[in-house]
């Protein structure tokens, strides 16, 4: 088995295609063309091609605090010619004049466009480093200072804290999940066999993921590789945890080391295939999204889960069958089952008391799920970063002295659609009425296009761009408002930062509310098939739901409550959905698998919840700790997206293992008894065709 592994992954290694070939960083794709922010994309490409990739804003104010004179307005006029004579690689423009002062003469902007192939060339950014280069020595002694704000130049300011954080992050991820399966194996063995096994798997995943990217024509983004590796890292840890917990236990029942592999590998192989055949769902239902980036991120993670999943049945047992008790080396610790163990007191209180427990558990998750009531979508970037950086303080001038949309105006394409061209009074009128529009702190004087059917009209918001504020105005008030401004035989098309974020708001609140529904319906068809019930399947698919609600709701109360943002951030459902729903789908099947099997023994269902329990809560809880505290790391980084991001997954995965797998499910499953395997009767003994496993000591002293 190994050795064919060996030849297989290497034959897929030569013959696959890299997965930089599929990579695109082109967000065109981002939304779908029915989306009025795409179409105004589209018509300002077209309409103004030589407007740049992105915009650098030198901000220039008097060093002493003073309002800005004629004579300095001069000075800045002569750092714009200063510095578009110096040709600057990849900039072009150096836009400044009156419309450029701001009213309260506070700063003076100059406009540099930002040319390159690609928003995210590093040419950008070399760019930026070289404009702020000569920005000093041409205001020296003038008593001007200058900071240089925008998008690329915040990238600028925080790669640093973007590289170190990641760095942090990295290291602390391995050193945890070396660390705590080392404490629960006492083997080194044992800590560090998910690391070459997973290691491969992601290998031989980019090239699957590259080669289907070829035959189907799929782009995914930069981003795949880092979600890959966290995914493989949450479940490949956690299938190889739930194969390892489940041989040990043979090996202390007297097992050999192949039988107890053949035992293991029957016993669990159900469980791995169902858990993993429940994430390869959740993640294919993407390709319901209308966000073409979950489109493509889906099919990626679920050749990502196939091949953990034959990884899982195949490698690691062979891996860990030729290794036998050495595995657990130098330990003599698994020879014993340990006496008294908090999971064997866990499970005779839930056993005893099941329905204490599940009123308690529930009604916890119940209290955290009532916070999403107060979700609010967080759009905003640049207020998770550090703020004493060149382009925080630049971009902080810039939205004093002018509107606060001022870095990322609203922009209004007025067409008439059919080739024919505007008029002067068609344009002149529109922008009048466009500036007194609801939420319009100015507009920019109208251009031109060289098509004379189209002109553009820029709007500077009064609120933050990307604040939900403006992001509803646009949405619910303004575009209608704009609409309806569009002189007859016009039509007025909205764009811009603030409308993309409008319409990918939209877009992920519709993906949401077809993505859960449909997801919940077929990870219950697949509980159903391996219980061979109807009842168990719906409150487990509704505990999972529950549990959803709870950590987002979890996260409202921390950051939008006790840390008081204006929200969390806009990605954050779709995030839990594919590593809590998903993933955390994982460890309700494990206990519910494990409660049957005990009932088959002929427990009856409270003693079942209690065996159930003491044996399978120790690989749940030592699967979650790993799995939640992968997570938690994020929570190191001085970023707040990154840590919303690391504290949310981690709460969802610590509720999915220690409240809703450990307590929730198993106390309800005692409750309801023998009905929660209703029609097949699933906690029967088999008649036949049943390896026939000998219990361990421990289960017989229970």
């Amino acid at each position: 088995m190994i050795a064919g592994w060996v030849v297989a992954a290497a034959a897929i290694i030569v013959t696959t295609p890299s997965l930089s070939d599929i990579t695109s960083a082109d967000q065109e794709s981002f939304l779908p063309h029915s989306y009025e922010s795409v179409q105004a994309t589209e018509i300002g490409k077209k309409a103004f091609p030589q407007q740049a990739t992105a915009t650098a804003t030198v901000v220039v104010k008097r060093a002493d605090g003073q309002s800005l004179t004629p004579a300095d307005e001069a000075r800045v006029g002569q750092l714009a010619q200063s510095l578009k004579a110096r040709n600057i690689s990849h900039t072009s423009g150096y836009l400044t004049g009156p419309p450029a002062v701001a009213p309260d003469k506070s700063v003076q902007v100059v406009s540099v466009g930002l040319d390159a192939p690609a928003p995210d060339d590093p040419a950008l950014l070399d760019a930026v480093r070289d404009l702020r280069a000569a920005i000093g020595p041409e205001l020296a002694g003038s008593g001007l200072t200058a900071g240089v704000a925008g998008d690329v130049a915040s990238f600028v300011d925080n790669e640093n804290t973007f590289n170190k954080a990641f760095a942090v992050v990295g290291i602390a991820t391995i050193i945890l999940i070396i660390g705590l399966i080392l404490i629960i194996f006492r083997s080194p063995i044992a800590a560090l066999l998910p690391v070459p096994v997973i290691a491969v798997v992601l290998t031989v995943t980019t090239g699957l993921v590259a080669a289907a990217g070829k035959a189907f024509d799929l782009n995914v983004s930069q981003d795949l590789q880092t979600v890959l590796l966290i995914v493989l890292f949450g479940i490949g840890t956690d299938y190889i945890l739930f194969l390892l917990f489940r041989y040990r236990e043979r090996l202390r029942a007297g097992d050999d080391k192949r039988t107890a592999m053949i035992v293991s590998v029957e016993r669990v192989g159900e469980v791995i295939t169902s858990a993993a055949g429940a994430v390869i769902v959740a993640f294919l239902v993407l390709l319901l999204a209308s966000l073409g980036f979950f489109g493509s991120l889906g099919p990626a993670l679920a050749i990502a889960v196939g091949v953990m999943l034959v990884t899982s049945l195949t490698l690691v047992p062979a891996v860990v069958s030729l290794l036998g008790r050495y595995v657990f080396w130098p330990s003599k610790a698994w020879r014993r089952a340990p006496k008294a163990t908090m999971s064997r007191r866990l499970g005779t209180a839930i056993g005893r008391r099941p329905a204490l427990v599940a009123a308690a558990s529930g009604a916890l998750l119940v209290a955290l799920a009532a916070g999403v009531l107060s979700y609010k979508a967080d759009y905003d970037f640049s207020a998770g970063f550090p703020q004493d950086t060149e382009s925080a303080k630049a971009a902080a001038d810039l939205q004093r002295g002018f509107a606060a949309g001022a870095l990322a105006p609203t922009e209004v394409y007025l067409t008439t659609g059919n080739g024919s061209p505007l008029t002067e009074q068609q344009i002149s009128d529109f922008a009048a009425t466009a500036a007194n529009a609801p939420g319009v702190g100015r507009a920019q004087p109208p251009e031109r296009s060289s098509d004379p059917s189209v002109a553009r009209v820029n709007l500077l918001l009064n609120e933050n761009p990307v604040s939900n504020e403006a992001i509803t105005l646009v949405r619910d008030e303004l575009r209608d408002a704009l609409h309806k401004a569009a002189p007859p035989g016009t039509r007025a098309v909205v764009g811009g930062p603030t409308a993309i974020f409008a319409d990918i708001n939209s877009a992920n609140n519709r993906d949401l509310s077809v993505i859960l529904p449909v997801a919940a319906g077929l990870i219950a068809l697949i509980l159903a098939l391996l219980l061979r019930s109807l009842v168990a399947p719906i409150y487990l698919v509704i505990a999972v739901l529950l549990n959803f609600a709870a950590t987002l709701g979890a996260t409202v109360y921390l950051f939008q409550g006790l840390q008081d943002k204006p929200g969390v951030t806009f990605q954050l459902p779709i995030i839990l959905y594919l590593f809590v729903v998903a993933i955390g789908t994982d460890y309700n099947i494990l206990m519910i698998a494990r409660l049957r099997e005990e009932a088959r023994e002929g427990n009856e269902p409270h003693q079942a919840a209690a065996i159930g329990v003491e044996h399978a809560g120790p690989t749940v809880a030592a699967a979650g700790l790993i799995l939640a505290g992968t997570f938690g790391v994020l929570m190191l980084a001085p970023i707040s997206f990154l840590q919303q991001m690391g504290f949310a997954v981690a709460i969802g995965i610590v509720l999915s293992a220690f409240v809703m797998s450990m307590f929730f499910v198993p106390a309800l499953t005692a409750l309801i008894g023998h009905k929660a395997w209703w029609p097949g009767h699933g906690d029967e003994r088999p008649a036949s065709g049943r390896h026939a496993e000998p219990e361990p000591a421990s289960v017989a002293k229970a």
